[in-house]
């Protein structure tokens, strides 16, 4: 029997570190080939990660909300038939199967160089730390008088770390605090949700300030935790660690802002035949099984107008000095998810019939709100929709993804007066389901003629589906 490291491998993307959302197994767990033993979140998406060999987990190197870089060890498992791990005996310098070292921890972990390692289960320093701590200064080795006393039990991710479930665990992530300074209140020493809203907003104590509990105010003048939606309370700021989705979004969102040049373009469209269209779907039964919208067809009219433009679906390689001619639509669809915003793409949208169009649509956005979305459908977009629409916007001017020429806002619909011109000429005003799109595109790859009909194009097959039949 050996142990034998698993080490996080890369999510997907090139990407190089990654944060432990949840721990699949504990201490003990018999786990088998391609067993899930970890969901890890990444500046993309929720991960859930297959153990590549079977044994008995025999430590987690890695905590719940730790980040850990790609190839870092994570958890030790006890293994038949292998050879052990060539990282226990004493060398100063680490080795990626060294159990001891623990994971590098970005932000937390040793620098290059050290030679600290993580305390192994039973509390005895390993052999390759203490030559480096004798050469430093021989008098730490009284140090290890501690284990008398319980708090020098040893320090293993499950000991450190504040007991939560992972809701709460997840709101204290989202606001930016620390659980383990959070005072619990649960049964057998759980922090609460109520406990994580009141830090938050000031009115409980905290480990780190119960010594002075006169400064935050308690008993009757201590407001009640705040529920979701619910204003801060003026005494506390929240600070939000930026990472994950939100860092890699702003990130992108600059490099787009700063590198394409944008422009903008605005229709308002009478779509009331679209929305008898999408009545007559939702009562087809070839139709049953899937979500109709209105964002179907605007999609399905999205890819029809750019595979007849299709300078449009097109991205700048800086490095080649080339455009590049995009041979399918890539369709993108904003989704605003608990972790931020994320744009998923459906590879070859202009190929698809509308009824798998709509499947694919359905089963993007449910994926994308679950943060199950793999970094593969997140990359290799040409063209995005964002529907404001469903947030009452009418319209507004977005921010291309980098590496594509366009993305089409779609605005709600709405009844609105309409100047309706009749076949004998004559015009009447009527109540019309009307909406607004905007399409932002790079001026590099598209000039103004170019999206002014794209956007036209768009805006005609809404206004009247059957049109597609033209350019048949």
């Amino acid at each position: 029997m050996a142990v034998k490291n698993f080490n996080l491998p890369d999510p997907g993307e090139g990407l190089t570190e990654a944060e432990i959302t949840t721990w699949k197994v504990k201490v003990g767990d018999e786990v088998a080939v391609n067993d899930i033993v970890i969901e890890v979140e990444t500046a993309k998406s929720l991960v859930e990660l297959p153990i590549p060999f079977a044994g008995k987990v025999v430590q987690l190197l890695a905590a719940e909300g730790d980040t850990v870089d790609v190839g870092a060890p994570i958890i030790a498992v006890e293994v038949a038939g292998s050879d052990p791990e060539p990282a226990t005996p004493a060398a100063p310098a680490a080795d990626e199967g060294d159990e001891a070292s623990g994971p590098n921890l970005v932000g937390y972990g040793a620098k290059a160089g050290s030679t600290r390692r993580r305390a192994r289960k039973g509390g005895t320093p390993t052999p390759a730390s203490a030559p480096a701590a004798a050469v430093s200064t021989p008098a730490p080795a009284p140090t290890p008088a501690a284990p008398a006393a319980p708090a020098a039990e040893p320090l293993t991710p499950e000991r450190t770390r504040a007991l939560a479930k992972p809701p709460v665990r997840k709101l204290a992530k989202d606001l930016g605090l620390d659980l383990q300074s959070i005072t619990p209140s649960g049964e057998g020493g759980i922090v609460t949700r109520a406990d994580v809203e009141a830090a938050s907003s000031g009115t409980a104590p905290t480990t780190a300030t119960s010594a002075a509990p006169a400064l935050r105010g308690s008993g009757a003048g201590a407001l009640a935790p705040q529920g979701a939606g619910a204003p801060f309370a003026a005494a506390a700021d929240v600070r939000v660690p930026i990472k994950g989705v939100r860092k890699a979004t702003a990130a992108a969102m600059v490099s787009s802002a700063f590198t394409a040049p944008h422009v903008t373009e605005f229709v308002t469209v009478d779509v009331t035949a679209m929305m008898e269209m999408v009545e007559r779907l939702k009562k087809d039964r070839a139709f049953k099984d899937v979500k109709v919208t209105p964002l179907l067809i605007v999609a399905k009219a999205f890819c029809l107008a750019l595979r007849r433009h299709h300078e449009a679906n097109a991205s700048w390689d800086e490095a080649a000095q080339e455009i590049v001619l995009r041979g399918s639509v890539n369709l993108g669809i904003a989704a605003a998810t608990p972790r931020g915003l994320l744009v998923p793409n459906i590879k070859a949208a202009d190929q698809l019939s509308l009824h798998d169009l709509a499947g694919a649509l359905g089963g993007l956005v449910a994926t994308a709100r679950e943060g199950r979305t793999q970094p593969a459908d997140l990359s290799g977009g040409t063209a995005t929709i964002t529907n404001v629409g469903v947030f009452g916007v009418d319209t507004g001017t977005p921010i291309l993804n980098p590496g594509e020429a366009t993305i089409l806002a779609f605005g709600a619909v709405r009844r609105m007066p309409w100047v309706v011109t009749a076949a004998d000429g004559s015009e009447s005003i009527e109540p019309r389901w009307v909406t607004q799109l905007a399409l932002s595109f790079d001026h590099r790859l598209v000039d103004g003629e170019l999206g002014s009909k794209l956007l036209a194009d768009v805006a005609a097959l809404l206004h009247d589906p059957g049109t597609a039949f033209l350019w048949a």
